[in-house]
């Protein structure tokens, strides 16, 4: 069983913030100028500092890049976060918010939504969170019932059987409905951030934020639940309590995320990795690295899918899978290394 042992910030971790900074300005920058008309650097800031409502460049600035980067942001921070969340509670290294169920259940409402003939994005969001949050929340029950304590590993694996009968369910209503309500799905599914913008931003902002005031508020608790649960007991800390909090931090987060962008997977898996082979495993500065890194990573899968096939795009999910998955390799196969 995976267990993270709390480290004193050994590798200099304003180093890495102020590098993580500079990044994130560099990205914010090309994801302004990018896309499939691409916009000079200079012309990007002049957008910005020196707005000119009769340029079009200006306009696409203003209307659709800022947005959609402020949302990538905010997304893969999300991810990010709630994804160290999941893995110190599990204490397992390859668990992410979407073994909950909240991906399977926020995909199968906008299934239904589609089928229904919604369009609008902001709709689409809502039902998206509302499926996101009713998974999670029969995840937790089944696990309550079932186990008659806190076996967090018993809630994934429910969430894991859930996952399948919602994803079974989801192709069902989409294979069985029109074209076009299977292209809607398809651009919803693939994590694309094309075309969502000011419109579900405000919102995004709003839950994400919130959830990550409670997250970055447990760091001592998760501390002391790293060192086992007999160990937090003596320490004073409900694990009980604990674990419904994370449980809704983890909702909130991902709930929102997925709402917002649709199904992305491994940024909330490789991100807290990432941080923790930085920073060590003290929540105090795993938690807000997790942020930071999975906002850098989800604004560069976006980048990179509005450039390799330009004029069309890839879907940040799908970027961030292709990207991911041979991290995920990497670290199933160090796990059998070393024998766990």
């Amino acid at each position: 069983m995976f267990q993270p042992r709390p480290t004193p910030g050994r590798r200099a971790p304003l180093l890495w913030w102020a590098a993580a900074l500079a990044m994130l300005c560099i990205l914010i920058a090309c994801s302004f100028a990018v896309g499939s008309a691409s916009i000079g650097l200079r012309e990007s800031l002049r957008a910005i500092t020196d707005f000119d409502p009769s340029n079009t460049e200006h306009l696409l600035v203003h209307e659709l890049r800022i947005p959609r980067t402020f949302l990538a942001m905010l997304v893969g921070a999300g991810l990010g976060l709630s994804g160290a969340l999941m893995q110190s509670l599990t204490r397992n290294p390859l668990a992410e918010p979407g073994l909950l169920g909240v991906n399977s259940g926020a995909a199968f409402a906008v299934a239904i939504a589609i089928t229904l003939g919604v369009i609008q994005p902001a709709v689409l969001m809502l039902f998206a969170f509302i499926g996101a949050g009713a998974s999670a929340i029969a995840v937790f029950v089944l696990g309550q019932r079932s186990t008659r304590g806190n076996d967090l590993s018993r809630m994934v694996l429910a969430g894991a059987g859930l996952s399948v009968m919602l994803a079974a369910a989801t192709t069902i209503l989409i294979i069985g409905g029109t074209s076009q309500n299977q292209t809607k799905y398809a651009s919803w599914a693939t994590g694309s951030l094309q075309g969502r913008g000011y419109d579900v931003l405000p919102a995004t902002l709003v839950v994400i934020l919130i959830g990550s005031v409670l997250a970055l508020g447990m760091s001592r608790t998760l501390d002391a639940l790293s060192l086992g649960e007999d160990s937090a007991k003596a320490l004073g800390i409900s694990t009980q309590r604990a674990w419904a909090l994370g449980l809704l931090g983890i909702v909130l987060l991902s709930g929102a995320a997925t709402a917002a962008a649709g199904p992305i997977s491994f940024i909330g898996l490789a991100a807290p990795h990432a941080a923790r082979m930085l920073v060590g495993a003290g929540h105090q500065r795993l938690l807000p690295l997790s942020m930071a890194l999975g906002a850098l990573a989800l604004l560069i899968a976006d980048i990179l899918g509005r450039i390799l096939v330009r004029p069309d795009e890839v879907g940040a999910g799908a970027m961030s899978a292709l990207i991911g998955a041979p991290l995920f390799i990497l670290l199933a196969r160090r796990m059998l290394k070393a024998g766990s």
